[in-house]
């Protein structure tokens, strides 16, 4: 029996499994048994017994285990069919059907191969996701099938074209799904557009349009382009969909789109050509004109619209744009509406010369001129934001059109843009947009003759008042150099290039720097002359030198940078006439010999040389420290000679940069000047500046001598404390060599500098902890020195003694922060400063009180305490303030401060501590608000809710102080409160981000105190020409005008003033005809900043309803309560028409 039959025999229910071992046997490569040529050379009776004995054995087996009970049968008994079996089965049938069809002739009947397709098709729709091997396999069946035209293909190539468009999407690399989609596109041309049916093939095909993979893949663009042309319907559709999703595309993918949106455009035609151009591109042009600039997509609509733009030249593309931009573009460059004019101004130029194609070259010609008009006209537009598109877009004409324009037209531009529009004095964006846009004119070099006149006419630009002129003329300039349209200095001299390096920004000077590099730094040239090109520019501007040698290392090699501080070192040496070592004699570059630089007799040049050495070690720092060899021998060659620096180089100028050169080697290769550093600070005068001890300070931490620092410091403020002062001498005599004197004063000023910059701080934190505590005991030990000074009876509170002290107990909190932040755990730190808290509490606000004395000069000293007493506090406020700042202070740091602040409120001269704890107030608010990322919220939004509480009751309590010292000392309180408008302006923008209770009462607080200052004045008038509606803040009382001044700075805090008026006014807490006047009156000053309308209304409205109450009653009340009616009425409906 041959293989055909025995094959044809096996395709039945009773020999599957010989059917299954023949479909093994096709599938093992190793053997050599085929189907396709068994099939092949089968009969055609014998071909269509196959396909029949298989259709019966697929409907047996699909009968016993239907697929959509694969997964179930899988998990039950082993009497059960089994699903292996089964989907073998189902798989061997798809394998003959697949191979049967290559095979299938013209005339051939396959009405048995059809019926298998009808079970295979019913198999696939209900295939579970986990079968994806065998999907695939009736997947590829039903391609083909269709491909070949057989019947059913509508409904196979459907079904393959449905599953491989949801496959694209869910695969993680779907290209060739894709591609497959792509092969598949001529099935939507079978299915009807508004069928129920394909609603979902219709969704699906929609959101190909948001896929980044099908947007940007060959296959992908084919198949979306050919979706444009399915049905007119699914065009609106697509490009409504496209837009929705437009603003979340990046601009990468939107040229994508943009590509798509042309490409369906040229291949369409007819009624589809139409809807394409009319409800797609037409609209993309209108939103482009019409759109805010701020939308966020109107970028990317630009941008698609900018594509078509790019595409002109071709007489299809010209002819359209000038048909679609025909109704709308014209009438859009003349609208009132500035916007539009600047959006229709860049579309217009960017389209330049939008012409019909079809007219004669005159009528073209004519058309052209007219639109040059256009544009000449668009430069004079009263608004800037159109001069400068107007700008732009003129200079992508003369780049684009140059050799096609009139050389009179194009003189006629480029004068307006240089003469008059460079020079535009009532906006810096017009004047930007010349310079940025005249580099693109320098792209075509048909302009470079002509620009080489008019250029130098801009030289003043150099210094425009706005920096972003100034780098883009500086840009401009750039270009000039790049293209070689002309020599830059010929446009702006370089007197007044290096004046503006000297002073101008970091942007504008690193753009100078650029442009003069190879002047000054001519890396091609020899090394002796880069140091004689550093001398001719320190000579013509030493500031301008020193900002060059800064940016030098953006522009060249390291390398390049450390031979010229050796280049440089050679010309000092020469300077100083100093006969070179061994070494340097046997240098191979032979510097004694004609390397060697000019004499340099000039001192200035000489510490600038020095200045510039210093900038150019800064700059390479970190790549001298990568590569030792050249660190090593850099050093090396400098320290040979510092000592004869020193020595010859001994004025002021010169030593501040050989110190700072010292600082970047080791001690050891200064040793002469390394081991007297310490002795320097220790000598230094007590009243010495920063400037005279900080880069020896810079010298002793870079050499990692900072503990020696430490303990000089330590040492005198030891000494200087009364208590601890004879013991600290005795203890420490042995360490210090020479008797000096302490300098407490000095010792402070060290400690300023040190934890001020973030080097020296680092090393001085970096020290072991005892060190450390140490100092902060001594430090904290100058607290006994304050309460000796509030005691005493002689002290000047503004005394030197007094100042020492207070700057003690300042760096005493500082300190404590800073070891607070390097501690790994616990809150030791903030305990000590908790502990200052009490000491303040009980030893320094007691001294707050206004005592009086009998005695004679008991009142002068009583105000001397006070005084003092005042400044502890504020210093030890302020501490907290940047403890709490930086996010050290905890819940119960907090609380312990809010306890304090409400100790000194409740003193009697507390008020004048004010300022200092709004300022408190401000941080402790604005960090205990809740975080959305804290873990634990509930928990943390209690704490914070009582510390927020805290906040406002101290709030509160300021208000009323501040209001108390208004009564009882007028001008001292105009004063207080002037001084505590910063802070509450601070406190009450913070407090917006509190929740509606807590806000609710701080405002509630502050509008009190308004309607009650105001109340009080209302009833005191006797007479109606007293009455009057205030126009100002400075038309109300003394506190009203200054809460009101703060309220009104911000919009935000103007809004929830406005929510707690209206609040109160719903409540009924406010009834009286005087309180209503001084709602109104409120509500009539912040009408006059016109803003918060809608919120003003509001108020109106409420106090509308109790107003109508006082109607009868006013009229049987005095002449001045019915004055206050009327005029609040008439206040009222000013209000309300607003």
């Amino acid at each position: 029996m041959s293989k055909r039959e025995v094959f044809l025999e096996a395709a039945c229910r009773e020999k599957v499994e010989d059917f299954l071992r023949f479909i093994a046997l096709h599938k093992n490569k190793a053997e050599p048994f085929d189907v396709k040529e068994v099939v092949e050379e089968m009969p055609r009776e014998q071909r269509e017994a196959l396909w029949g004995r298989l259709e019966s054995l697929l409907r047996e087996i699909l009968l016993e285990l239907p697929p959509d009970r694969w997964e179930e049968e899988a998990m039950q008994q082993e009497a059960a069919p089994d699903p292996k079996h089964v989907r073998a089965v189902v798989d061997g049938v798809a394998l003959v059907a697949a191979v049967s069809l290559k095979v299938l002739q013209d005339g051939n009947s396959y009405s048995a191969l059809l019926d298998i397709g009808h079970r295979l098709h019913d198999v696939l729709v209900s295939l579970p996701e986990s079968e994806a091997s065998l999907q695939l396999h009736l997947q590829e069946l039903f391609e083909a099938w269709w491909k070949m035209g057989l019947l059913g293909r509508e409904k196979f190539g459907r079904t393959a074209f449905l599953i491989s468009l949801q496959k694209s999407f869910i695969l993680k690399k779907p290209g060739a799904e894709i591609q497959r989609l792509w092969s598949l596109h001529n099935v939507l041309t079978v299915l009807d557009y508004t069928s129920e049916d394909n609603k979902q093939i219709i969704d699906l095909l929609l959101q190909c349009f948001h896929r980044p993979t099908h947007i940007r893949s060959d296959d992908g663009k084919r198949f979306l382009v050919f979706l444009f042309s399915w049905n007119v319907d699914f065009i609106r559709v697509i490009h409504g969909s496209i837009k929705n999703q437009l603003e979340f595309y990046p601009r990468s993918m939107t040229t994508h789109i943009a590509e798509i949106y042309f490409r369906a455009w040229k291949k369409a035609s007819g009624d589809f050509l139409e809807t394409i151009e009319s409800s797609c591109i037409q609209d993309f042009m209108q939103n482009a004109i019409f759109l805010l600039r701020t939308s966020p997509v109107h970028c990317k609509v630009r941008q698609i619209v900018s594509y078509f733009h790019s595409r002109k030249g071709c007489h299809r593309v010209d002819k359209m744009l000038y048909n679609l931009y025909r109704p709308i573009l014209w009438k859009s460059l003349s609208v009132p509406n500035f916007e539009v004019r600047a959006n229709a101004t860049l579309l217009f130029t960017e389209a330049f010369p939008v012409h019909d194609p079809d007219l004669s070259n005159t009528n073209v010609e004519r058309d052209i001129t007219k639109q040059l008009e256009t544009a000449m006209g668009l430069l004079d537009d009263p608004h800037p934001t159109v001069r400068s598109n107007a700008t732009l877009g003129v200079c992508k004409i003369l780049a684009k059109c140059w050799e096609l324009l009139p050389p009179a037209v194009i003189t006629d531009l480029l004068k307006k843009l240089v003469v008059e529009l460079a020079a535009d004095s009532s906006s810096s964006d017009v004047r930007c947009a010349v310079f940025k846009s005249l580099s693109i004119v320098l792209d075509n070099p048909l302009s470079h003759p002509l620009l080489e006149k008019l250029l130098p006419t801009l030289k003043y630009s150099l210094h425009d008042t706005s920096e972003r002129v100034r780098t883009a003329f500086l840009d401009l300039l750039i270009k000039v150099k790049a293209v070689r349209a002309a020599k830059f200095w010929d446009v702006c001299s370089m007197d007044h290039l290096l004046a503006r390096l000297a002073i101008d920004s970091h942007s504008a000077s690193k753009r100078i720097v650029g442009l003069l590099f190879k002047s000054f730094f001519p890396v091609n040239e020899p090394e002796r002359e880069w140091c004689c090109r550093c001398i001719i520019l320190i000579q013509m501007n030493p500031m301008a030198a020193r900002k060059f040698y800064q940016f030098a290392h953006e522009h060249t090699a390291a390398t390049n940078i450390i031979k010229l501080m050796l280049a440089i070192r050679r010309s000092l040496n020469s300077c100083i006439q100093v006969n070179h070592d061994l070494t340097d004699i046997n240098d191979s570059n032979k510097e004694n010999s004609t390397q060697e630089g000019p004499v340099l007799p000039e001192m200035a040049v000489v510490s600038s040389l020095l200045e510039v050495v210093v900038i150019l070690w800064r700059s390479v720092e970190k790549a001298l420290k990568q590569n030792k060899e050249a660190h090593k021998y850099t050093v090396t060659k400098f320290g040979n000679v510092m000592a004869k620096y020193f020595q010859a180089f001994e004025d002021q100028r010169s030593t501040v940069p050989l110190i700072q050169l010292a600082s970047f080697m080791p001690p050891t290769a200064v040793p002469s000047f390394s081991r007297g550093v310490l002795s320097r600070l220790r000598r230094m005068d007590p009243e010495a500046a920063p400037a005279q001890f900080s880069q020896l300070l810079d010298c002793i931490c870079s050499w990692g001598q900072e503990a020696d620092i430490l303990e000089l410091v330590s040492d005198w403020l030891g000494k200087s404390t009364p208590k601890q002062g004879d013991k600290a001498a005795k203890s420490r005599a042995v360490r210090i060599q020479e008797p000096v004197e302490a300098k407490p004063d000095l010792a402070l000023a060290y400690l300023e500098y040190l934890f001020s910059h973030s080097f020296t701080r680092e090393k001085v934190l970096a020290l072991d902890g005892v060190r450390l505590k140490q100092l902060l005991t001594l430090l904290g030990n100058w607290k006994s020195v304050l309460c000796d000074l509030l005691r005493s009876s002689t002290e000047d509170p503004n005394g030197p003694e007094v100042e020492t002290a207070l700057k003690a107990f300042e760096y005493h909190g500082r300190l404590s922060a800073h070891l607070q932040h390097n501690s790994t755990e616990g809150r030791d730190y903030l305990l000590s400063l908790e502990h200052v808290a009490e000491w303040v509490g009980d030893k320094v606000l007691p001294f707050l009180a206004k005592r009086r004395s009998d005695d004679d000069g008991g009142g002068e000293r009583s105000e001397k305490s006070q005084q003092l007493a005042r400044r502890i506090t504020e210093s030890f406020l302020t501490v907290c303030r940047d403890v709490v700042l930086v996010g050290l202070g905890d819940e119960t740091f907090k609380s312990q401060i809010l306890y304090l602040c409400s100790l000194i409120l409740i003193s009697e001269a507390g008020y004048t501590c004010i300022p200092a704890v709004l300022a408190l107030l401000k941080e402790v608010a604005n960090s205990s608000v809740p975080d959305d990322d804290i873990q634990d919220q509930e928990s943390h939004e209690d704490s914070s809710t009582v510390i927020l509480g805290g906040v406002a009751n101290i709030f509160q309590k300021i208000i009323e102080l501040l209001a108390s010292r208004l009564r009882k000392e007028p001008e001292e309180g105009q004063l207080l409160c002037q001084s505590a408008v910063p802070g509450l302006s601070d406190f009450l923008q913070v407090v917006q981000t509190w929740g509606a209770a807590l806000l609710s009462g701080v405002y509630s607080t502050v509008f009190a105190v308004l309607i009650v200052e105001k109340r009080h004045l209302l009833q005191k008038l006797t007479q109606t020409e007293e009455v009057f509606i205030p126009q100002s803040v400075d038309e109300m009382p003394p506190l009203s005008s200054v809460l009101l001044s703060v309220i009104l700075k911000s919009p935000s805090v103007t809004r929830s003033f406005l929510a707690e008026v209206s609040s109160s006014l719903a409540s009924g807490d406010l009834s009286s005809l005087t309180e209503l006047a001084a709602v109104l009156h409120v509500l009539a000053v912040i009408k006059q900043t016109g803003k918060s309308i809608g919120g003003i209304k509001s108020a109106a409205v409420s106090v509308q309803q109790h107003l109508e109450q006082h109607a009868v009653s006013a009229l049987d009340s005095s002449e001045v309560q019915r004055v206050i009616y009327e005029s609040s009425v008439k206040t009222l409906n000013e209000l309300l028409h607003l």
